[in-house]
């Protein structure tokens, strides 16, 4: 597999994607505002997520932030807005579900968080598959404490991802969690050894799953991403469904040619 890395290619002021190999990265570029969100991130995220998707050469992808401070700070409270009502403010909102467009992503989304990690900027790692901590990243949801709640799908994927319990405790308390408190309680699975090696081990844990069988890989997401959705008998069909036409594969016949030469499987995505 080859970990040839791309140049980075810009995708507006505030967000840059490049390739390392069958691993894509999404990079926020605003590291002198902690990566704050604004209207740049909002269309640049979704834009390089696009063409992500869509290369076939790219098997995971994954999110950062550049910067020391942190992954994310949430909103960007400088942009300037003029007055407006309940139902222009819904309007524009639901013209800007930005975070949603990773919903539609198939591959798997690693995002990778240092340092703050607030308000909108949880909700975007709360969209991603696999949430990989450095040390020193710092997790709340403060909505509450300025008389808002998350807009960006916060209340809705953070009880799919944590307890109901633990959830509403975030929620309505706005607290802040260190890494290894977030890990406890199931809002990370994963902490790196040290802020300085979180870049290395998740490029670590990327290329380990773009290893795998990459159709395989995105049928296991889809499975379980439905787990959450439809009722036991419905989910149970489609991993049946999934399983039967992942048998006849040739990544599938390759992988036990592999198992019985003792050798390394080389997959290609049929």
């Amino acid at each position: 597999m080859s970990t040839k890395e791309s140049l980075p290619v810009i995708i507006n002021e505030a967000v840059q994607m490049h390739c390392n190999g069958p691993v894509g990265w999404v990079i926020l570029t605003r590291p002198g505002q902690i990566n704050a969100i604004n209207d740049a991130i909002r269309a640049g995220v979704p834009a390089a997520l696009e063409r992500l998707e869509n290369d076939p050469g790219i098997h995971v992808i994954v999110i950062r932030g550049e910067g020391e401070r942190g992954f994310c700070a949430g909103a960007d409270i400088k942009e300037k807005r003029a007055p407006e009502t309940s139902i222009q403010v819904r309007k524009r909102m639901e013209n800007t579900r930005w975070i949603e467009t990773i919903d539609a992503v198939s591959k798997p989304v690693i995002v990778a968080i240092h340092g703050y990690c607030m308000g909108g900027g949880l909700e975007l790692a709360l969209a991603c598959d696999i949430r990989f901590a450095s040390p020193d990243a710092v997790f709340a949801l403060p909505e509450t404490g300025l008389g808002l709640i998350p807009g960006g799908g916060g209340t809705q994927r953070l009880c799919r991802v944590v307890t109901p319990g633990h959830a509403l405790d975030l929620l309505l308390t706005g607290e802040r969690l260190d890494a290894e408190r977030a890990r406890q309680i199931g809002l990370v699975s994963r902490v790196a050894k040290s802020p300085e090696t979180l870049i290395e081990e998740v490029s670590a844990l990327a290329l380990q799953i773009a290893g795998k069988s990459p159709m395989a890989s995105v049928y296991a997401k889809r499975a379980a991403r439905a787990a959450l959705e439809v009722e036991l008998k419905k989910g149970l069909d489609l991993e049946l469904d999934l399983f039967s036409l992942l048998a006849t594969t040739k990544d599938a016949k390759e992988a036990a040619l592999a198992f019985a030469e003792r050798r390394t499987p080389q997959f290609a995505g049929e």
